[in-house]
């Protein structure tokens, strides 16, 4: 994602929706991972914005679609939609958003506006490492690592002026 294309700034979104698509078909496909239409729709709805959606706001969603969908079919799209580095879990949220980094092997770092709740996913690569460097010193052996920094983005800063 470029800077110009920050959650917190106006852009084209469906030009993020319209790129994630594409990047979760390319990625699947060089898996041999099958997309299914409700895969690929739970994927639409995560990048319908910059703010993390719970499971069973996809699934009031797709109801709303009129799929007939259960909690298990959601959390299985989304599992399915993890695997392949499409989406990232939010913790701290217990909800989802997704990968602008999709198909490629990198640190989860989320910038989570606690104001209006978007989340920019960022990347930085000296953090990245000494985070694995403090593990290793620890002999710690590091498989994931997600970091979730909350605060205020640029324009909740404006209108939050005395906090």
């Amino acid at each position: 994602m470029s800077a110009s294309a920050l959650p917190y700034r106006p852009h084209n979104h469906e030009a993020c929706v319209n790129q994630a698509l594409a990047d979760a078909r390319e990625i699947c496909q060089r898996q041999n991972a099958r997309l299914t239409p409700t895969r690929e729709r739970v994927l639409e709805l995560i990048w319908q914005s910059h703010k993390p959606l719970g499971a069973y706001d996809v699934l009031a969603q797709l109801t709303e679609d009129g799929h007939n969908a259960a909690p298990p079919t959601v959390y299985r799209a989304l599992d399915f939609l993890q695997q392949h580095g499409l989406v990232h879990r939010i913790a701290s949220l217990n909800a989802f958003i997704g990968c602008t980094h999709a198909g490629e092997h990198h640190t989860g770092m989320f910038l989570i506006c606690r104001a209006c709740g978007n989340v920019l996913e960022m990347t930085a690569p000296a953090v990245s490492e000494s985070v694995r460097q403090a593990a290793g010193a620890e002999n710690f052996k590091v498989s994931d690592v997600t970091l979730e920094i909350a605060g205020l983005c640029p324009s909740c800063q404006l209108e939050h002026v005395d906090e």
